[in-house]
């Protein structure tokens, strides 16, 4: 069921701050900066299922997109040392995300959810799912028997999931992503009209042309150069897995609550 308890506004920035999911964030600056190199020197484990090309060869111009989409530092000569995230940001995010959502819900649309991050996300995607299906939306159930090479494809709860040794899995590939998609067309089956996700999971749904929304840290700088150039129409800022998956609770029923999708 939808999750109650609905913070304001306000609220909910605090909240954001006091467990870290935004504010002052647990990944690092050189992390950050590391990771903005590697997808600028072509390292496709950091393109999240994306075709970036030639785009975003340089790292200052990813730095710069990711200081006006999630808030780091913008300084180049900055380092070393704590790194953040504009809980204001994330806000802004989660109120364009709800838009996407009400016109699914409105639509009656196909959605598939995703994670390659189930440790953080996996009830963010579960509780959506739930309230998408009570408005009247088609939860895809993904074909079966998909596998690549670092899992099986599965299903949980309503979300796709990457499984290997009977566990689930964190992954950035977007292969996942293309099994199902691919086995949906294979089987004659519609494309989602909507992909909900993070990872390659979002970014190859974008790249395949399905509309794609989801969330992303300040380490993982590719969905936000897709939404910048509007392959993923929606990336929502933040720590993708905090001391607990219950703080994004709050998080979670704000973004069920502006959707018109709460009880």
């Amino acid at each position: 069921m939808p999750i109650s308890g609905t913070l304001s506004r306000a609220e909910l920035v605090d909240h954001l701050v006091k467990t870290r999911i935004a504010g002052d964030v647990a990944t690092p600056r050189e992390n950050n900066l590391s990771h903005y190199r590697k997808l600028a020197n072509g390292d496709r484990h950091y393109w999240f299922g994306l075709e970036l090309g030639s785009r975003w060869t340089d790292e200052q111009d990813v730095l710069a997109v990711m200081a006006e989409r999630v808030g780091v530092n913008d300084d180049p000569q900055y380092r070393y040392g704590q790194d953040t995230i504009d809980p204001e940001l994330t806000v802004e995010g989660l109120d364009r995300l709800a838009a996407r959502l009400r016109k699914a819900a409105d639509g009656q649309q196909r959605v598939l959810f995703a994670t390659g991050h189930p440790g953080g996300l996996l009830d963010v995607h579960r509780a959506t799912a739930a309230a998408l299906r009570t408005a009247g939306c088609e939860i895809v159930v993904i074909p079966e028997g998909l596998q690549t090479e670092e899992g099986y494809v599965m299903q949980f709860a309503d979300v796709a999931v990457l499984e290997h040794g009977a566990t689930l899995w964190h992954t950035h590939s977007g292969e996942p992503m293309k099994a199902i998609l691919t086995a949906l067309e294979r089987e004659g089956r519609p494309l989602p009209d909507l992909v909900v996700a993070d990872h390659g999971w979002a970014g190859y749904a974008g790249r395949h042309g399905v509309d794609s929304v989801g969330y992303a840290d300040s380490n993982d700088p590719a969905l936000f150069l897709a939404e910048s150039e509007g392959t993923v129409q929606v990336t929502v800022p933040l720590d993708d897995h905090v001391v607990s998956p219950r703080y994004y609770d709050p998080m979670t029923a704000y973004l069920l609550a502006e959707a018109g999708l709460s009880s």
